[in-house]
């Protein structure tokens, strides 16, 4: 009888390979995690999780963990020229977003993989990961060197993924975007439960205001490489909130708010690998691919990876055809989100007359029928993706 060290191997202990811990070592798995940081840090990385991630939070077992913590519901959406959007009331999940410090919520949820009985193990090394049956992992601890097996390794190393490459997996780009800087404010004084979201057609930039309660916000800035340079470190703030003041934001918002660091730019262009899946390897959120991060669904898509690879492995017996049946389920609603962000970056940021054109037509409709807005970033992306959805979207019905 074939034996392994452990059913799964999480590489990676962020929401993604910690979530996934916690589900399987409630139902009496052996679930090993490993994290490289000994202590979270400030990356700037997605602290907004949609109404649909919400829900699939919800179905791990989280959500109450993380609004009784560190999450801060977030019921309006403030889009200058369009109404006040209430998630709870218009959302198909009828519920709010959620923000929250990033590494907050990484500490929490990989403390409740730790309760829920999976063996936590923090500054290793991983060297790398063999597919196979049974997949192995290499690791350093303690300057010693192991290899540990398992039924199955899910990779949630993040969107420079080391176990993508060990896998064997192709990565795609799409074609590159604009740039986003992000830092953190305290003692901003705007409304708690409400995000504001300003474009400048004119200028391709976005400026967005994600309250995290207490005076606490996370800014955030796309913008043109070719327009704006490089926003890097603290001393760059200022740049940063003209920035955001030019596409649209009050300037009173930032009056008195102090930046905290770090200040950093990050791409924003899609990444993805189709079939995310193979040979005993799985991977789960950013490691599987990410959209652009404009549109802010990169915590929602994890917590739907998570439940899906979850539930695929809990009912089955046979666990690569349960990942095979994973990595088909997450190819669907990816890709789903892939076209739909693509319409919205053509809408809004398109370039040219015939760009100007469309706005001058579809934006009006929309502001009037908020409905011709493909509801993906709220309520999911499966289920906005027919031609149809789209004619309306750009007012060519």
């Amino acid at each position: 009888m074939e034996t392994h060290d452990y059913d799964v191997i999480a590489v990676g202990g962020g929401l993604g390979g910690a979530a996934l811990a916690k589900v399987l070592a409630e139902n009496g798995l052996r679930v090993l995690v490993l994290e490289r940081e000994r202590e979270f840090k400030d990356r700037i990385r997605g602290e907004f999780m949609a109404p649909w991630g919400v829900a699939e939070a919800q179905k791990l077992g989280l959500y109450d963990l993380l609004l009784g913590t560190c999450a801060h519901e977030m019921r309006y959406i403030n889009v200058p020229g369009f109404p006040l959007r209430d998630l709870p009331a218009t959302s198909r999940q009828r519920l709010p977003g959620l923000t929250f410090f990033h590494p907050e919520m990484q500490e929490v949820v990989l403390d409740c993989a730790r309760q829920a009985g999976a063996e936590v193990r923090r500054g290793v090394s991983v060297r790398q990961v063999k597919p196979g049956r049974p997949p192995v992992v290499t690791i350093e601890d303690d300057h010693t060197v192991r290899e540990l097996t398992a039924r199955i390794v899910a990779c949630a190393d993040g969107k420079s993924s080391m176990g993508r490459t060990w896998g064997g997996f192709k990565q795609n780009r799409g074609s590159q975007k604009l740039l986003g800087a992000g830092v953190m404010f305290e003692e901003m004084d705007v409304a708690d439960d409400t995000g504001v979201i300003v474009t400048s057609f004119e200028l391709r930039q976005m400026a967005l205001l994600f309250p995290q309660g207490g005076g606490r916000v996370r800014g955030y800035l796309t913008y043109e490489p070719e327009r704006v340079a490089r926003l890097q470190g603290l001393a760059d703030t200022p740049r940063f909130v003209e920035g955001c003041v030019r596409t649209g934001i009050a300037s009173e918002c930032y009056a008195g708010a102090r930046a905290v660091g770090p200040l950093a730019t990050f791409d924003m262009t899609e990444h993805w690998v189709d079939h995310p899946y193979r040979d005993g390897i799985a991977l789960v959120g950013d490691a599987a691919g990410a959209t652009d991060p404009t549109w802010g669904q990169g915590l929602s898509i994890t917590t739907r990876d998570v439940r899906l690879l979850t539930e695929n492995l809990l009912g089955s017996n046979d666990w690569d055809e349960a990942g095979h049946a994973y990595a088909r389920a997450r190819d669907e609603h990816f890709k789903a989100a892939l076209t739909t962000h693509s319409w919205r970056f053509e809408l809004f940021f398109g370039k040219g007359p015939e760009a100007d054109a469309r706005r001058a037509r579809a934006l009006p409709l929309i502001a009037m029928e908020p409905d011709r807005m493909p509801d993906d970033l709220s309520s999911g992306p499966e289920l906005y993706c027919t031609q149809t959805v789209r004619r309306r979207f750009f007012a060519e019905d």
